[in-house]
């Protein structure tokens, strides 16, 4: 059993900045690819930033400048920095993970995380 546990959700103005946390617990052997993902109102969920075990990044055009991923494998968490936000940034942001987990059969699982809600006034 795996859970990721978001934080840092909140409201803030324009032109502020947040940091979202993601913590993952459980019968883990190693992490993969982590990433943030956000869905708006009406929406489709879309990718927001993804990072690598090793590091690499990826980030969605409209975020790029603004948001930084990063991660802590010895807490199995990852971040992600958001700033100059916009009101168009206002979804819930749900974080995910690839990892390989079990105790005695090891697999490959994808999860999660419950989402946190993110709002930027103009």
């Amino acid at each position: 059993q795996v859970q990721l546990v978001e934080s840092g959700g909140g409201l803030v103005q324009a032109g502020g900045s947040l940091r979202l946390s993601c913590t993952a617990s459980g019968s883990i052997v190693s992490l993969n690819a982590m990433g943030w993902y956000r869905q708006a109102p009406g929406k489709q969920r879309e990718l927001v930033a993804t990072i690598t075990s090793g590091g690499g990044t990826n980030y969605a055009d409209s975020v790029k400048g603004r948001f930084t991923i990063s991660r802590d494998n010895a807490k199995n968490t990852v971040y992600l920095q958001m700033n100059s936000l916009k009101p168009e940034d206002t979804a819930v942001y749900y974080c995910n993970a690839d990892l390989w987990v079990g105790v005695d059969a090891v697999t490959r699982r994808n999860y999660w995380g419950q989402g946190t809600q993110v709002t930027v006034s103009s």
